[in-house]
C-alpha cells in the first residue's frame, strides 16, 4: 500500500478520565469518613472552581458581543452552543489543574488541618510582640 494513503495516528486528548488499573499496582486502601468527606469536599470545591471559570469566560465573552460593532465578527452568534461547550470544557480543564486556585482557598476554610502538619507548625502571632524591632 502507498505511504500516502496510510491512516494518520489518532491522538487521544486528556478530558480527565480516570486512570486504568495495572497488573501488579495495590488495591486503593479502605477509606475511613475523614477520607470520604476530603474527596467530596475536594471534589465540590473543583467543580465550584470549574463552574466559576465557566462564568468568567462566559461573561467575557457576552461583554466581547456587547462591546462589538454591529458588522463585527465578534457580533454574530453563531456557532455560540459550541463556543460555550469549548468554554465549559477548558473551565474544566483549568479547574482540574487548579490553575486559579479558588478550589484551594475553599478547602482551606473548609477542611480542618491535617493532625500531624498543624501539630508540627508553631502559630505565630503578630500581635505577641509589642515592638516589630525588638528580638
Amino acid at each position: 500500500m502507498d505511504s500516502r494513503f496510510l491512516p494518520l495516528p489518532v491522538r487521544k486528548l486528556d478530558i480527565g478520565q480516570p486512570e486504568q488499573a495495572t497488573v501488579g499496582q495495590a488495591a486503593p486502601a479502605a477509606q475511613t469518613e475523614e477520607t470520604r468527606y476530603r474527596d467530596k469536599a475536594t471534589d465540590a470545591a473543583v467543580k465550584f472552581e470549574s463552574f466559576f471559570i465557566a462564568q468568567t469566560l462566559h461573561k467575557m465573552r457576552d461583554a466581547t458581543k456587547a462591546m462589538a460593532d454591529d458588522d463585527s465578527i465578534y457580533k454574530d452568534s453563531i456557532n455560540s452552543d459550541m463556543l460555550d461547550m469549548a468554554d465549559n470544557m477548558v473551565a474544566d480543564q483549568l479547574a482540574g489543574r487548579r490553575a486559579f486556585g479558588v478550589a484551594d482557598a475553599i478547602l482551606r476554610q473548609v477542611l480542618p488541618p491535617a493532625g500531624d502538619a498543624a501539630a508540627s507548625q508553631p502559630e505565630i502571632s503578630v500581635l505577641s510582640k509589642k515592638n516589630p524591632t525588638d528580638a
